[in-house]
């Protein structure tokens, strides 16, 4: 594969990091360009399954070289404030586990962020509606690596149900040209007009990804139990930088 696809920087999803952010892991780290990137850290570790390991080693704290499942046992349990996953569920065999399991790793109030491909992207979509093709790509949505599709709510429903509170899920990477041939241009303009039409429910058709934030249920639990006796909103270590 094209060492490429382990460098992106992702400067779009530093706006999901949390203020908490001390000690952060990103699981899938490529190069290390991401969490290299996140300003505010005491320590960065990274995990990642390819030889885009060695060249994160020189900018991370710690590397481990490996799959999570196969290096999880050397990582401090309740230790992170923030754990990554950009673009690496889709690629799990057991996505379940790994977000069960990522919970052992959270310090108290510790988030767990993310970004997936948006399988009802306009693009993916409309080809498979009216082409009645299912083409598998290098990259993309239809990467020939992804062992799992996601839309927005398939998406939340997986989290909840593995115990997590959702904080946010938000499209990414709006009208994207991912393809720009003919079909592609139709499509994308159809995508448009869909979403005008139904006063933007649809508008979910017209996001390449989408990212999230999302931190264990029972910290939310105790969170309220704590700062909130009387109900209402959970507190404010959970929110990202923008007031989200």
């Amino acid at each position: 594969m094209d060492t490429d696809y382990f460098r992106h920087a992702r400067p779009e999803m530093l706006c999901f990091i949390p203020e908490h952010r001390g000690r952060v892991l990103e699981v899938g780290c490529g190069t290390g360009e991401f969490i290299a990137s996140i300003p505010g850290c005491t320590e960065k570790w990274g995990v990642e399954p390819t030889d885009a390991a060695l060249s994160a080693k020189g900018k991370l704290t710690q590397v481990l070289h490996g799959t999570f499942d196969a290096v999880k046992d050397q990582l401090p349990v309740k230790y992170f404030d923030v754990i990554i996953c950009n673009d690496v569920i889709e690629h799990m065999v057991d996505h379940r586990s790994f977000l069960i399991e990522a919970q052992k790793y959270l310090a108290p109030n510790g988030m767990l962020i993310g970004s997936l491909p948006n399988v009802c992207f306009y693009d993916t979509l409309f080809r498979a509606l009216f082409e009645n093709d299912w083409k598998y790509l290098d990259t993309g949505i239809l990467d020939r690596t992804h062992l799992r599709f996601f839309t927005t709510k398939s998406f939340r429903r997986v989290l909840e149900e593995t115990g997590y509170h959702v904080i946010k899920i938000q499209g990414r990477w709006y009208d994207y040209s991912f393809a720009n041939d003919r079909s592609g241009r139709i499509y994308r303009l159809l995508a448009k007009a869909l979403g005008k039409l139904s006063l933007g429910r649809l508008s979910h058709l017209r996001h390449f990804q989408f990212a999230f934030q999302a931190v264990p249920s029972v910290d939310v639990v105790q969170e309220n139990a704590t700062k909130q006796p009387q109900g209402g909103n959970i507190g404010r270590s959970y929110l990202s930088p923008d007031g989200l």
